[in-house]
């Protein structure tokens, strides 16, 4: 995989407010959570007239994508919003878009240069917004888990599973040995299959999701899965471990649904009495068991879109999407609320600000290409053939 370089611009560097928004963290909470205060309001009072007239500019040249966890400032640009796969199919069903804006993260944009044509040129404005869940499970490391799993003697009963919020190489390595990718709205269907195809799952990055699908939704026990830690000898398991197990889970998860504790849930029922607990299924285990309900981001928005008015709800999900939630619902008397008394955004999704965006398309407009992401053609035709058997599911 490579990404193009960016040309040298003459502009001044991005303050430092802009670049470093975690500001502390909770010691209880898993690594990499951390949680920033406000975000800085943008500099330029003219940005937003700038990126208007660059984006008309463009016309249908350009088609931005904004995942529902980025910011008010760069939503408003978006042609489409949604969730990271749903982003990336509405990428690929309009190839006379020569340039894709994706407002996200690294993987998305490769997920997003996977399945447009080799015509179409995907755009990431800032190409420091990467995922700390996609990031514990490097290439290597799975590799070197397989050679684990058949020296247990059972990779040949292992089909690999992984989570859309994975690089391209782990997609690949997922298609080169049988398996496929989910969303968080298709994992069970997506294990299910697999379990068609093998005795036993290596689910990859996202150790809560799997085990939540697998427990919660298929009637499996805590027993049946085994943690794999990348970090230990043979992954902190011995081979009879492997051998019982019925899901190996990779020891990852998301920064910002990691946060949310079982004490989060106890805390919001006693402050707000009747409300509703709605949880991404990222979040832990034990978070998962105590909500009231339990969904992917598109699920959560159509869930709050039925709720009755004057119904009262907590979500456990990234701050910006429940802000924008809050918001809209207002009007209709229902309240939302954070899960979590802590404010916590995700800061690697929020690193695409509008100076950002601006910069893109303005550079775009004058015909300078920058950010592009590239997956290499083997990896991205692997990887597609794992997209594609998740496309095949029933």
């Amino acid at each position: 995989m490579t990404t193009a370089q960016t040309p040298q611009l003459d502009v001044q560097p991005s303050p430092l407010a802009l670049l470093l928004l975690g500001r502390g963290a909770d010691p209880r909470s898993e690594r990499g959570v951390e949680c920033p205060g406000d975000l800085p309001a943008p500099s330029d009072p003219d940005l937003v007239a700038r990126a208007r007239a660059a984006k008309e500019k463009l016309g249908s040249k350009v088609f931005v994508l904004g995942h529902h966890y980025q910011r008010d400032e760069v939503i408003q640009f978006a042609d489409v919003t949604g969730d990271s796969f749903k982003l990336a199919r509405d990428a690929a069903a309009r190839p006379e878009a020569e340039y894709i804006v994706f407002c996200g993260v690294h993987f998305m944009a490769e997920s997003a240069d996977i399945l447009t044509t080799d015509d179409q040129k995907v755009v990431l404005p800032d190409l420091a917004a990467g995922c700390s869940m996609a990031d514990m499970a490097t290439a290597e490391q799975v590799a070197e888990c397989w050679d684990v799993l058949t020296e247990a003697g059972v990779a040949e009963q292992v089909v690999p599973v992984s989570y859309m919020n994975s690089s391209a190489d782990i997609k690949a390595f997922t298609g080169k040995h049988g398996g496929t990718i989910c969303t968080s709205s298709n994992a069970e269907r997506a294990l299910e299959w697999a379990f068609q195809q093998g005795e036993k799952v290596l689910f990859l990055p996202d150790q809560h999701l799997g085990r939540n699908t697998a427990v919660r939704d298929m009637g499996m026990s805590l027993e049946d899965c085994v943690l794999y830690n990348p970090h230990k000898p043979n992954g902190g398991l011995t081979a009879e471990q492997l051998r019982d197990a019925k899901m190996i889970l990779w020891r990852g998860h998301c920064s910002v649904h990691g946060r949310f504790s079982l004490e989060s849930v106890e805390d919001v029922r006693e402050r707000v009495p009747g409300v509703n607990v709605l949880v991404h299924p990222e979040c832990r285990h034990e978070v998962v068991a105590a909500a009231d309900y339990v969904g992917s981001t598109e699920y959560i928005i159509k869930t709050l879109e039925a709720a009755p008015a004057g119904s009262k709800w907590a979500i456990g999900t990234e701050l910006n999407l429940v802000r924008r939630l809050a918001n809209r619902f207002a009007p209709e008397g229902k309240e939302i609320v954070f899960l979590d008394k802590t404010v916590c955004f995700c800061s690697t999704m929020n690193r695409i600000d509008l100076p950002h965006l601006v910069w893109t398309l303005e550079s775009l407009a004058e015909g300078t290409l920058v950010n592009r992401i590239e997956v290499d053609r083997e990896t991205g035709a692997f990887a597609k053939l794992a997209l594609e058997r998740m496309l095949a599911l029933p």
